[in-house]
């Protein structure tokens, strides 16, 4: 059932079509007359054909209460009245148009001495087969608009359902690195280690509201989500100190490109988790990025373990973690297939995590 916001525009395009479709019936008469009648009467007969039209426009109004009204019956109602509604539409349309029909010569319909065949002349042959013509464009247009509405429909559906998605990704913060994060607050807290403990929560609180502050879907410059990440490695080098080791290598022009936000913190998380967490002296973990023709690549290294020989896919399952998936799912989202999410080796050891993706700078 169409709800009452979907009323409006329907009617609207149905007068639309409807003035567009009798004008055009007009126009192709009176061109007709062009080559065939005497000047003189052309433009008496036109004004005759747009009086019919709109008779004939009331009358297909008609017809169109009257398909709404068993719009919701099976096929061979809808074609029984169809074909019967247009046979009375023509019924009611002819005599009227007999009647005009003879004013631009002068003369009147006299009815009192017409025929019933007078009467109804052309109904059959001109009026009946116009009405039918209308009544079948009439189904299309309404079928068209109903495939175009489930059409909508399912955008929306669709729409909808990656919006959820997307917002489902958004709070899907690994709780292991809360957990670890307000297990190292406590610690200082019981360490007496105030001042420290109190930048620790502020730096997470900052994290924390850029995190939730924005869309799956948004993008922010390179050097802004470097700026960010700087916040998640702070927090993590209370936890591990002189262990965790970073160094960062980005050249102005890749600073510059936006990049979906919180992309580099499941990555460098990983190399947290999987290499420096893993050693006892810890580790180097790397962030690079530099344009490559018309890309982006942004590159996460650790001097951890690596693959060790696994395949790439195998390698994915070792890093199936929420942050990754949730990098990949993103990925997908906003570039539609268009970028690269690699794991190889790095050299001489470590895991390397590249990513590639349009280089955009808005």
């Amino acid at each position: 059932m169409a709800t009452d916001s979907s009323l409006a525009p329907r009617t609207r395009q149905f007068w639309i079509v409807q003035l567009i479709g009798w004008a055009l019936w007009v126009s192709l008469l009176v061109l007709r007359d062009l080559i065939a009648v005497p000047p003189e009467y052309i433009f008496p007969r036109a004004m005759v054909f747009g009086v019919s039209a709109i008779a004939g426009g009331a009358v297909t109004f008609g017809l169109r209460a009257l398909y709404r009204l068993v719009w919701e019956q099976g096929l061979v109602i809808r074609f029984l009245v169809a074909w019967f509604g247009s046979l009375l539409a023509a019924t009611i349309w002819q005599p009227f148009r007999n009647f005009i029909a003879l004013l631009p010569y002068g003369e009147i319909f006299d009815f009192s001495n017409a025929s019933v065949q007078d009467l109804w002349d052309g109904v059959l042959s001109i009026s009946f087969p116009l009405m039918l013509l209308w009544s079948s464009l009439y189904f299309i247009f309404k079928y068209y608009l109903l495939l175009q509405e489930e059409k909508e429909k399912s955008l929306r559906s669709e729409a909808l359902a990656h919006q959820a998605q997307l917002l489902m990704l958004r709070y899907q913060l690994n709780p292991h690195f809360l957990f670890n994060t307000l297990n190292a607050i406590s610690t200082l807290v019981l360490s007496n280690a105030t001042a420290q403990a109190n930048e620790m929560v502020i730096k997470l609180s900052n994290f924390l509201r850029y995190s939730l502050d924005h869309s799956p879907l948004d993008k922010v410059t390179l050097a802004h989500e470097l700026e960010t990440s700087r916040l998640y490695l702070d927090i993590e080098k209370v936890r591990f100190a002189d262990r965790l080791r970073i160094e960062v290598d980005v050249d102005s022009e890749a600073q510059a490109a936006y990049v979906p936000t919180m992309i580099l913190q499941p990555l460098i998380e990983n190399s947290i988790k999987y290499a420096i967490s893993q050693s006892i002296d810890g580790g180097v973990v790397r962030i690079s990025s530099h344009k490559s023709n018309e890309n982006l690549v942004l590159t996460v290294t650790d001097d951890g373990p690596g693959i060790e020989g696994e395949t790439t896919k195998d390698a994915l399952v070792l890093s199936k973690g929420v942050g990754i998936s949730n990098i990949r799912n993103r990925l997908d989202e906003i570039y539609s297939g268009d970028y690269e999410f690699t794991f190889s080796d790095a050299e001489p050891s470590g895991l390397k995590v590249t990513v590639v993706i349009p280089y955009d700078t808005k």
